[in-house]
């Protein structure tokens, strides 16, 4: 007996992407998205609170701002330091 469960998406759900970013400045990045909605995004609670020393050397402010943005997110020095879009796009980052 063979059984076969057939599953289809009845939509295709919209991926979210990072469009743009610019840095305000004290940790934080203002992002929009591929849906155009924007945020302002705090990381200095969460780089500040780290024990990590791959993360805590972006408290590092000349370090923190020299990020790019590679296929659709917020990254530092080839993936160093990326966070899930989602996260970004709830500005929900956290320690």
């Amino acid at each position: 007996m063979k059984i076969v469960e057939d599953y289809q998406i009845p939509y295709q759900a919209e991926t979210i992407r990072v469009e743009s970013a610019k840095y305000i400045g004290d940790f934080a990045v203002r992002l929009k998205f591929s849906d155009g909605k924007e945020k302002l995004v705090d990381f200095k609670s969460f780089l500040m609170n780290s024990r990590h020393p791959t993360i805590q050397k972006y408290q590092n402010e000349s370090l923190f701002k020299d990020f790019k943005i590679v296929e659709g997110n917020l990254n530092w020095n080839n993936y160093d330091l990326i966070f899930p879009v989602w996260d970004l796009y709830t500005a929900n980052i956290k320690a």
